[in-house]
């Protein structure tokens, strides 16, 4: 029973099972219920009796992280939970009532979406016996203009260009024949509503609901890490997975095989796991893995930051270690990453909100994460020679990056502020501690951040190893023929900006222009272009001969810029408020979106090229027809002086090299 899609309805879960060449639909009877305890029993007599008179109430015990709990089970949904809440005066612990009901079942029954009975549930070998179409719409879905171009390819391309009545006819049909498994369109969030709304006005059955029903989610900004987030709505056929592929963060990391690992997971069917977060995936994972160990899942957390002296405070809340670079060039340089570091963390230190107190107890969240760990070190293994294990590395990543800030998050179901205190004063030890180890095996430390070390001289792969030994962690060795540490403005050097070659003749940039999603195609393909010329060097010295074709590249791409095409010079951004105390680009897109009657909401993209940066004139992408010339030629300039900086930094450093060998006194130049 290979499950592709699920929800609940109407007192039943249903399923959509594919089998072999055929899709078809189950509906399984089941009535949700939640566990409740009061901490005083007698106190609540008449609340329990009211209950009792309603709805199927029965006393028992049930699991929490922190303990069992003498309660009861009451088959009833969340309205009735937050009745209770209020009646009690938030006195009540409640637990179950928001999970979902389709993935309490599967964990309640011991199966998962994207699988069959009686595989691993943790293994990265799995099938994906899915057909997919591909659906591209021509126009701006902002706009609201008539769809008069659709090409679907799946089993063949088609192109359907005409009326738009005609045009979405020929679309439906092309569904309905290939009936595919998956749906990839661009913008879906977009595209849904007004396809379903047109074909229905002009008398056409829309088939990408296996039913003719279609469940919706909500848009909504949101704060995360200090800004405002942007989350599209979602319109989710019955029976079939449509994926936004452009606002899927799930997809663009995972590609399909990445969406079916999510959802194996995290227990929820595909549809969803395309459209949540790397967060929301891994709080759906640590939520199926409680719900199928029987324990209950808080419905709201009732245990606050407990009162601490100020030094205590001060020595456990400080965030990561870094250690600040001179900014500069560096040969033969060793990089020495550990192996997601922060989980590793809470699995060697057994780290759980229920361990704070009693650290010889097995913490929760240790245990939920080491297989999630385990396998990612083995996607990790894999990916060096099977390149098809990369997509699923990058959605095992993202999720355990997400799952040490989760643990700070106020409503994280299994998180707690000292835990996450925790994580980061383990990390600074850790990160002190490989200091050590590298300095000890004669190699000098010239950055760090957080759970990575640069290191110049000595022996590195004694390090790595002295490293692993005294931490006990995984970690990554890579080695760079040349590295570049940029500065900031006042001079010091940046934390996250840099590039250098590495031995095996791979660029790695971070922080620069050409990495920057804002970056326009045209200034980012420039700065690619020109670092393409440094990484034909080997050694810094051999930087010296690129120079010259660098500059003249240089030139020619500036003297291109005047004929770029406006399109390739859109500024892509997130906008995080709506109104503005003083002119901007972003206050100038977000008035030229609202002029052109386009909803824009905290948090968004919005896309625009500059035609006046000094009148803050902005014309949407579709439209532009011109641009500022000398504005993008100021952010050629820029990209240009992070590509010139090398060059700067070997002739201040005033080293001679010969022969393209940096002598064995000379470690750094800058």
């Amino acid at each position: 029973m290979w499950i592709l899609d699920s929800s609940f309805s109407r007192g039943q879960v249903e399923f959509w099972v594919k089998e072999q060449e055929t899709v078809r639909a189950i509906a399984v009877p089941y009535i949700p219920f939640f566990y409740l305890h009061l901490p005083d029993r007698p106190q609540y007599r008449e609340l329990i009796g009211a209950l009792e008179e309603r709805y199927a109430v029965e006393a028992c015990t049930f699991r929490t992280i922190h303990g069992s709990r003498e309660g009861y089970r009451v088959s009833a949904s969340r309205p009735v939970a937050e009745a209770i809440e209020r009646q009690s005066g938030f006195a009540a612990e409640l637990y179950n009532v928001d999970t979902r009901v389709d993935q309490r079942f599967m964990a309640e029954q011991g199966i998962f979406p994207c699988g069959n009975p009686g595989e691993d549930r943790l293994s990265p070998d799995f099938p994906v016996p899915l057909s997919c179409l591909h659906i591209d719409i021509g126009g701006d879905p902002h706009h609201d203009t008539a769809i008069t171009s659709v090409t679907a390819t799946g089993t063949d391309t088609e192109v359907f260009r005409g009326r738009e009545e005609d045009v979405l006819g020929d679309l439906c049909a092309a569904v309905a024949a290939q009936d595919p498994d998956v749906i990839l369109l661009p913008d879906a969030g977009l595209w849904m509503p007004r396809i379903l709304e047109r074909a229905r006005r002009c008398g056409i059955t829309p088939a990408f609901s296996r039913t003719g029903r279609y469940r919706t989610l909500a848009s909504r900004s949101y704060w995360s890490y200090g800004r405002v987030e942007y989350k599209a709505g979602a319109c989710i056929p019955d029976g079939r997975v449509l994926i936004d592929t452009a606002r899927s963060f799930t997809y663009r990391e995972g590609d399909l095989a990445g969406v079916v690992l999510a959802a194996r997971l995290a227990g929820i069917c595909p549809n969803l796991a395309a459209h949540f977060t790397p967060g929301t995936l891994i709080s759906g994972y640590e939520v199926y893995e409680a719900l199928q160990k029987g324990i209950a899942v808080p419905f709201r957390k009732n245990d606050p930051e407990r009162v601490r002296r100020f030094c205590d405070l001060r020595a456990l809340d400080r965030g990561g270690m870094m250690f600040q670079p001179r900014p500069g060039i560096y040969a033969g340089v060793a990089e020495i990453d550990f192996t997601s570091l922060y989980p590793a963390l809470i699995v060697k230190h057994n780290l759980s909100p229920e361990t704070l107190d009693a650290p010889t107890r097995q913490g929760f969240l240790a245990g939920v994460l080491a297989p999630l760990l385990a396998l990612r070190v083995e996607t990790k293994r894999r990916k060096k020679t099977d390149p098809s294990c990369a997509p699923l590395d990058g959605i095992l990543k993202w999720m355990l990056v997400t799952c040490f800030g989760y643990t700070g998050y106020r409503n994280a179901k299994f998180g707690q502020i000292e835990v996450h205190e925790q994580i980061t004063c383990q990390a600074r030890e850790t990160l002190l501690t490989a200091k050590e180890c590298a300095e000890a095996c004669g190699c000098r430390v010239i950055h760090g951040i957080v759970d990575c070390l640069w290191l110049q001289g000595g022996d590195p792969a004694a390090a790595k190893r002295l490293i692993e030994q005294k931490s006990g962690l995984l970690t990554e060795h890579d080695t760079y023929d040349w590295i570049v540490f940029l500065p900031l403005a006042d001079g010091y050097g940046a934390y996250n900006r840099y590039y250098g070659r590495k031995a095996d003749g791979e660029l790695k940039i971070r922080g620069i222009l050409a990495r920057r999603g804002d970056t326009p195609a045209y200034i980012r393909k420039a700065q690619e272009a020109l670092l393409a010329l440094l990484c034909r060097a080997r050694t810094p010295g051999d930087l010296r001969a690129q120079e010259e074709p660098a500059q003249v590249l240089y030139r020619e791409l500036v003297q291109g810029l005047a004929h770029a095409r406006p399109q390739d010079l859109a500024i892509t951004r997130q906008i995080s408020r709506l109104t503005y105390e003083k002119n901007c680009l972003e206050a100038a897109a977000v008035r030229m979106y609202r002029d052109r009657g386009i909803a824009v909401a905290a948090g968004m993209e919005v896309g625009y090229v500059v035609r006046d940066a000094a009148k803050w004139l902005v014309d949407p992408i579709p439209d532009a027809a011109e641009y500022d010339l000398r504005y993008y030629r100021n952010l050629l300039e820029k990209a240009w002086g992070e590509v010139r900086y090398a060059f700067d930094s070997l002739r201040a450093s005033g080293v001679e090299c010969i022969a393209g060998e940096i002598p064995a006194e000379s470690s750094a130049y800058s």
